[in-house]
């Protein structure tokens, strides 16, 4: 997490810190151009790395509200061995994405897109699910990027 840090910086992005080992990264930039950001972004760790990496940024707000969105009633949210997952994309998925995920819903997944979010409401425990990140990106047809909602809620908390 430090070279990622410092990988930022070398970006010329100001205030750059880590949140715990996971790939995220809180930096302050004069561009408010999200995907100006993100192609930079992906552009230098590439070039940098010698591999893709797929880059979804928001702004502090917008993981507050993400953060604080409720798309499953709170019986499910808080139902024992119930995890929320939060699948962060690049674009608000299309129509013809959300009709290739939805019906991939069971009696272990359940899913909500919202925004330029899914939620995706793991019921039980994780090793009953079938379903993957990998399955969740072929479904909508685009890259995604996947935080337990916990850790989403700390960062939007300390840094909002």
């Amino acid at each position: 997490m430090d070279y990622l840090r410092q990988l930022f910086v070398a970006m010329k992005f100001s205030n750059v810190e880590t949140f715990i080992a996971s790939g995220n990264v809180i930096f302050d930039s004069k561009s408010k151009n999200a995907k100006a950001l993100e192609r930079k972004i992906e552009d230098y760790l590439q070039e940098t790395l010698g591999y893709e990496v797929a880059t979804f940024v928001r702004l502090t707000s917008e993981l507050a509200d993400v953060a604080n969105y409720k798309p499953f009633r709170e019986a499910e949210l808080n139902g024992e061995g119930n995890v929320l997952y939060i699948a962060f994309v690049g674009d608000k998925p299309s129509s013809v994405s959300k009709d290739k995920l939805l019906p991939l819903t069971s009696e272990v997944d359940e899913f909500h897109i919202y925004g330029r979010e899914v939620y995706w409401l793991r019921h039980r425990m994780n090793g009953e699910s079938k379903f993957s990140g990998a399955l969740l990106e072929k479904a909508l047809g685009m890259r995604a990027t996947i935080r337990n909602s916990t850790t989403v809620k700390k960062i939007a908390l300390k840094y909002s």
